[in-house]
């Protein structure tokens, strides 16, 4: 009898919301004096009538989707229902967005004493708002909305106003960094830096980390990884200061958002993965896929967020298979989510491109690769402006994958075609990031070496080395003679004087570089110097130098030995049981752990196909 009175109020209550519904044109005005729950349990149920229409006039509204952004149990719900509005052909995201900016802009132009009291709502409104735009991945609206917020939050003045605007530069700076807005970026970062002094000089304080993980995402992606890790470690540290010291607690008795935290752990694991710092990597982003499978859900785009981190562990440390179904679930997670036509699904799609290019570069198989790839351009070029940044990784990535097609062609007709196509998409690319990064960035030289490789296969010897001198020139004065992306560049540059120019001496000494540089960096079992071992080799069988033949035939056995004494396991698949470690602990593993512990060596086919750690 008990069980049967607990169902009949919910069951009460979906007749009444279907009632609601049922009846919406007669009611829709009265439905903003209900409860905001209530309120979105009834836009719910238009959605799933697919009375679309109605639930996009109604979501245009400020006022009412502004109470929709309250209710913040069904985020996931309203993210996923905004999207089949955009799907839909709705308007809503520049709408809301044009609807806040109206608003802001008398509040703004008045000095009246009651513009204080509504200048705080529209603060709080478009922190709610512009947060939510980013999390949808409509970043360029998202942007806008965050602009207007950051001019209410000047126009104040005070701790109060200081700490409202630093919050507002947080998702603005996570915004222009994801939608590669980067002159914006440092504007924002710039700005960020002088509220924090002023904080300072008030004695006043401010929760940092979230900032710090910011700021450490825009050195990041413009491959600027010693300032990227420099701030992540401070919002490492500034994590362990807000999380409980006395108890084994979770992250869930942290002063810090679940989410902040998360994003934290997630770019510390980043940074850490290009350092090669590989043991603290995996302790990080197995907290940050823990945390957020426990606090969000199985099926939240946070926790595809830290899938997406995991599987870029995974690729970097030679565990190439387990990457792939980890990328898969996070494609899938997403697409469950915001459907097709999204940035966070075009990126998802580009990331399993990647790996699957990577996991089957052996077999040959490509197919899956490519359509994957072919999806993510799709969408971007859907979605962006016709020469935005975001598409040069896609056609990069593309790219790699018909030159690897094309080879396998054989030379008919077909690979011209196909190399001819991968150089369009590699000079569009290179265009792109030069335009975005200069000539002087290492993602500019990426693609240098890019097109050297592409060069090799086209048989253009002369054009391929000029590629790869210029990649290896760029590389040195940004990173040091001694860098891995040095080596690998180097590594490029002695195989097209080895087996395609004929430059012997000249690939001898690029080759012992190489090597040099693989010891010092990862010792001698790393996977690497197998192709630098086997091009001294061929180097040697052509010049009849038959003691060095000999001599680095020992050298390529006592390397297989090696590695087979130091091979790694495959990574272990994530533990559906577990659950998060307190943070405290966490944190305090991670100074704890040597980082030579945690220079594993790289993958077996870096030096092959392609340098596996392009940061997206």
């Amino acid at each position: 009898m008990a069980s049967m009175s607990l169902k009949v109020p919910k069951s009460l209550y979906k007749a009444a919301i279907s009632a609601v519904v049922d009846n919406y044109m007669d009611v829709r005005k009265e439905l903003r004096t209900l409860p905001e729950n209530v309120q979105f349990d009834i836009y719910y149920k238009l959605y799933e009538e697919d009375r679309l229409c109605q639930l996009g006039l109604a979501f245009s509204d400020l006022d009412v989707f502004a109470h929709m952004l309250k209710v913040r149990s069904k985020r996931l719900l309203l993210l996923h229902s905004f999207q089949t509005l955009m799907n839909h052909g709705t308007k809503i995201a520049r709408e809301l967005t044009l609807a806040y900016s109206r608003r802001c802009a008398p509040i703004l132009a008045s000095s009246a004493p009651a513009s204080g009291v509504l200048r705080e709502r529209l603060i709080d409104l478009g922190l709610r708002l512009g947060g939510f735009l980013g999390d949808a991945g409509w970043f360029a609206e998202s942007e806008k909305v965050l602009l207007s917020c950051q001019e209410l939050c000047r126009a104040g003045d005070g701790p109060k106003y200081w700490r409202r605007s630093l919050e507002c530069s947080h998702k603005l700076l996570h915004v222009q960094t994801a939608f590669c807005h980067f002159d914006e970026a440092d504007e924002t970062h710039h700005y960020a830096l002088s509220i924090l002094q002023r904080l300072q000089d008030a004695g006043e304080e401010a929760n940092l980390a979230g900032l710090y993980a910011e700021f450490s995402a825009l050195y990041f992606i413009r491959s600027q990884f010693d300032e990227a890790y420099r701030w992540i470690i401070m919002g490492l540290k500034e994590v362990a200061r807000a999380s409980c010291q006395s108890s084994p607690c979770r992250c869930k008795h942290s002063h810090l958002p679940t989410g902040v935290t998360v994003d934290v752990l997630r770019q510390a694991a980043k940074a850490c993965v290009v350092k090669r710092e590989f043991a603290r990597a995996e302790l990080l982003i197995k907290e940050a896929v823990y945390v957020s499978r426990e606090v969000f859900g199985s099926g939240h785009p946070k926790y595809s967020d830290c899938l997406l981190d995991y599987g870029f562990y995974l690729l970097n440390f030679d565990s190439i298979a387990h990457s792939v179904q980890v990328y898969k679930t996070a494609l899938d997670i997403r697409q469950k989510v915001f459907g097709m036509w999204n940035l966070h699904v075009a990126s998802a799609h580009e990331d399993l491109a990647y790996a699957l290019y990577v996991h089957e570069y052996s077999s040959g198989r490509f197919v899956d690769a490519r359509d994957h790839a072919e999806k993510a351009i799709t969408i971007m070029k859907e979605l962006l402006p016709r020469e935005h940044l975001l598409l040069a990784s896609s056609q990069r990535v593309k790219a790699l994958i018909l030159e690897e097609i094309a080879i396998d062609t054989m030379g008919n007709d077909t690979e011209k075609e196909l190399l001819e196509a991968a150089e369009e998409l590699h000079l569009s690319a290179l265009k792109l990031a030069k335009l975005a990064f200069g000539e002087m960035n290492v993602q500019t030289a990426k693609h240098y070496g890019n097109l050297g490789r592409l060069y090799q296969s086209m048989k253009k010897f002369q054009e391929a080395e000029t590629m790869h001198l210029k990649a290896i020139d760029i590389k040195e004065q940004l990173l040091g003679p001694e860098d891995y992306e040095v080596a690998l560049s180097v590594g490029h540059l002695a195989s097209l004087y080895n087996y395609h120019m004929l430059q012997y001496r000249k690939a001898e000494e690029l080759y012992y570089r190489s090597i040099h540089i693989g010891h010092k960096l990862f010792g001698q079992s790393y996977s690497g110097l197998e192709y630098d071992y086997r091009g001294l080799l061929h180097v040697y069988t052509e010049l009849g130098e038959v003691e060095k033949v000999s001599q680095y035939t020992f050298v390529l056995n006592h390397w297989k030995m090696l590695r087979d004494l130091n091979a790694r396991k495959e990574v272990p698949p994530l533990d559906p049981a577990e659950q998060p470690r307190p943070l405290s602990e966490v944190v305090a593993k991670f100074f704890e752990v040597n980082v030579e512990s945690g220079a594993s060596s790289l993958p077996a086919l870096e030096q092959s196909s392609e340098d596996r750690d392009f940061v997206k």
